[in-house]
């Protein structure tokens, strides 16, 4: 934040403070002229007004509230984000860049979030490993935890604090984001292949591709062709036109459209779509490409933790299939 804003923000806050100060130091005095008590010389409705000063314990608190914002104020990080307070304490680690470089600050630093968050890996990380190991170390299968009431809820409930702001509560996600239940995988539906894109993340990248096709005509022929893989009704003169192109869509998608696990790309003859189905929605997937991440969380949550939520996914594609 600039020196101007830094200046403005705190300028302000010492006004509304001081100001409060001010105000309360005024009308604590007796300046009507009317001793105390001593009805007032106005009246209002029939009713007059008694000349009656303020309860000490209300005049008292005040005090002590500004006093607490003064030393609040300089304190802690109230002024702007540049300004850790006399205290040093921070809420978060804004200036953080990695996971591992937060748990080494947090030995040293006032951070509470990551103090807490440390707090709970010990105390809740032998649970996490309870419910994820077998007795001879090795990981239980994702079945096993799916047939574990208690494991499976471990698994729902970090799901649902991670994973559901992009897959939904439920799992069946949404445009750009793909449903978890209908087993449809891009990567492979192995137990290895879920744990890993949610341990190392995934990049799908689609190409933009009319101007390789040739404009616009092009980019319809191809999308005529490929909604025909599907069972669509099209244009069969496009279709034919647009199944020559393919070739160039054959190297990730295979040559009967039914995709690739090592590149994730998408099966195109199953009637399921990430981006939409309608002609629209794919004229513009090929048009203008799309680019997909799936964020890496080995480093965030912990293999324990992602071993649950990896069965807890593959529960809810076998719930439905």
């Amino acid at each position: 934040m600039s020196l101007f804003w830094t200046i403005w923000i705190s300028t302000i806050t010492l006004i509304v403070v001081l100001g409060c100060a001010v105000l309360l130091r005024a009308t604590s005095k007796n300046n009507t002229g009317v001793p105390e008590g001593e009805p007032m010389p106005h009246t209002f409705d029939g009713i007059q007004e008694l000349n009656n000063p303020l309860p000490k314990w209300w005049t008292i608190l005040f005090w002590f509230t500004i006093v607490i914002a003064i030393i609040y104020s300089f304190a802690y990080p109230t002024f702007t984000a540049n300004y850790n307070g006399l205290l040093d304490w921070t809420s978060a680690d804004k200036d953080i860049k990695s996971p591992q470089e937060s748990k080494l600050r947090a030995k040293t630093s006032h951070s509470q979030y990551q103090r807490e968050m440390n707090l709970a890996e010990i105390k809740y990380g032998a649970v996490f490993k309870k419910l994820a190991y077998n007795e001879d170390g090795s990981y239980k299968s994702f079945t096993h935890i799916a047939n574990d009431p208690e494991a499976l809820k471990v698994g729902q409930r970090l799901f649902l604090q991670n994973c559901s702001m992009c897959h939904g509560s439920d799992g069946r996600g949404n445009r750009g984001f793909p449903n978890l239940t209908d087993n449809d995988w891009l990567y492979g539906a192995t137990e290895s292949a879920i744990k890993t894109s949610i341990m190392q993340g995934r990049s799908g990248v689609m190409a933009a591709w009319e101007d390789i096709l040739g404009g616009k005509k092009g980019v319809r022929e191809i999308t005529s062709y490929v909604l025909q893989l599907s069972g669509r009704r099209v244009n069969t003169l496009e279709a034919k036109a647009g199944k020559k192109k393919f070739a160039l869509c054959a190297t990730c998608h295979g040559e009967n459209g039914k995709g690739s696990y090592v590149f994730g790309a998408p099966n195109l003859t199953d009637k399921i779509w990430l981006y939409g189905g309608s002609r629209k929605a794919v004229e513009a997937t090929i048009s203008t490409g799309r680019n997909g991440v799936m964020p890496a969380w080995l480093d965030v949550l912990g293999e324990d933790k992602i071993h649950l939520i990896s069965a807890f996914v593959y529960s809810l594609s076998m719930k439905n299939n």
